[in-house]
Order: C-alpha cells, then structure tokens, then sequence
C-alpha cells in the first residue's frame, strides 16, 4: 500500500480525503466512499495503486472518442474502485466488487506494453481513474516523457486540486455527463451534478474531452432532460465537442428495459439542432 495524496490528519487518528467532493473523514480502519482509500493508523493508504483489474488494446472509439486518433488502437487499463455509487453501473464488477482479483504491475512496464503493441498510448478507464490517482499520476508523467498519449475515461468526480496537478499530463478525455438534474445524480449515483460541470468546463480548456450520456428509460430519458443537458453543453462548452448518447442495458442494482433504438435516435435530433458532433452508442 501507498500512502495516499490530498488528505490531512485529524484526532482520534481519523483523517480527511480531499481527492473527491466526498471529503470522506475516514476513522482508523476504515475506507472511503470510493472502497480503495483506506485509514491505516491515522494514515491514508491506497489500496489499489499498481494493481490492474482489466487491461486490453482498445480501438480508441470504444472510449468513446471519436475525434482524437480516429482508427488507432491505446492501450486501456483499469482497476477496482468508483466514487460514485450509480444503480445502473455497466461495469459494477470492477468499480463495485473491491474484492475483485487483480495482479500487480509497474508504471514502466506499462509503458513498455503500450510501445510493445504499437499503442500511441494509455487510457486510464474501465473503472474511475481519479481514484486509483497515484498511479494514474505517475504513469501519466512517465508517459508523456516516452512520447505516449495519455487518455481519461471519467465520471469527472474530483477535487479541484488533484484536477489541476493531473491536467498537464492529459491530452483527451471522456467525460459522463449523466444527467443535467440534481435529483437524478443524488437519488441514482449518491453525487452532485454541480462538480461534474466543474470539471468539463475546466477540462475542456485543457485537453480534447468529448461526452457521454448514457440513457436510461424513464429516468433521463426525455425531451425537458435531453434538451437541458445539450443547452447546457451549448452555453458553456460549445457547440463543437462530440456528444454521445449510449444505450443502457439492465445491469447491478437496475432492472429497467433497455434503451430503444428510437430513443436514441430522438435525442440525437435534438442534440443536432445546436452540436456539430453527436454519435450514438451501445447500438
């Protein structure tokens, strides 16, 4: 285990987590939200730095991105771990099942990996990278100095301080924009709406970021919600990051039917009335 960034100490050998805006105060013993951050007699240790869960060369679409590096391939890697807690979690056996088995690995030698399959670089996805950060954080540094891309697929979930150290290691990311209401972040994901559109204004500044919005019947699914969500990314990011609608199947905690085609298919008619780029997925 490493010790962890971004915490301080407090009494009673409790400590505070500033990775996220949980602020998770973690008593002795115990872990964070996220499951991976864990209090070690009034010391905050990483469970899972260097440890991977899944690890495969992705065509850099299935991220989804779809306008940086079109037609190559990047070496994608995951661990266990989210911060957030979504009932609909598509891949809830890594971000949800912090039991999951994983097997140890080094920054370098992921590095070598990616220039061994001719990958032009590294995707930090499958679960949340912000909380496996440490490694995220060196191996991005490493990455760059070799000449590799560095990728995030994120739910955007983050401290403003882990974010700015981060960023000048990043050059694309895909950010979840689950819904644009509160209620449904709070009530589906146990989250704030507010500091995910935090992070993708600021991103966006920063790197090459396009979108995510998985689609979930009767949950944000329609027009007031589609059109507040592509309004939203209109004022304030513009009209010409790609947007992606996704199509939910049941899965963890959720049993709603899956999306239908047509679904997709009219939030896509809508996005297009103000975006440039809008992809649908998952179809």
């Amino acid at each position: 285990m490493l010790e962890a960034l971004f915490y301080e100490k407090q009494k009673d050998d409790q400590v505070r987590c500033f990775l996220c805006p949980h602020f998770c105060q973690i008593r002795d013993g115990r872990v964070g939200f996220c499951g991976v951050r864990f209090n070690q007699g009034g010391c905050l240790k990483t469970l899972n730095y260097g440890r991977v869960a899944s690890i495969a060369l992705d065509p850099i679409e299935k991220k989804p991105l779809y306008r940086f590096h079109s037609g190559e391939s990047i070496l994608s890697v995951g661990t266990v771990g989210c911060n957030l807690s979504c009932l609909f979690c598509q891949n809830w056996r890594i971000s949800k099942e912090i039991k999951t088995p994983t097997e140890p690995i080094t920054s370098r030698a992921l590095i070598e990996k990616a220039k061994e399959l001719n990958s032009f670089g590294i995707a930090y996805t499958y679960n949340e990278p912000f909380i496996w950060y440490e490694f995220v954080y060196e191996t991005a540094k490493l990455a760059q100095e070799a000449g590799l891309k560095n990728v995030l697929v994120t739910n955007g979930y983050v401290a403003a301080e882990p974010l700015e150290r981060l960023l000048p290691y990043i050059d694309a990311a895909n950010i979840d924009l689950k819904s644009i209401r509160s209620e449904f972040y709070k009530k589906v994901c146990s989250a704030s709406v507010e500091e995910v559109l935090g992070t993708i204004k600021r991103v966006t500044k920063s790197c090459h970021v396009e979108l995510t919005n998985l689609i979930i019947p009767s949950l944000n699914d329609n027009d007031k919600d589609l059109s507040g969500l592509v309004d939203w990314v209109y004022a304030n990011i513009g009209d010409s990051v790609p947007l992606h609608f996704s199509k939910y199947f049941p899965c963890y905690k959720m049993n709603l039917p899956q999306t239908p085609r047509k679904t997709l298919e009219r939030a896509a008619t809508i996005a297009k009335k103000k975006l440039k780029y809008v992809y649908l997925g998952n179809i």
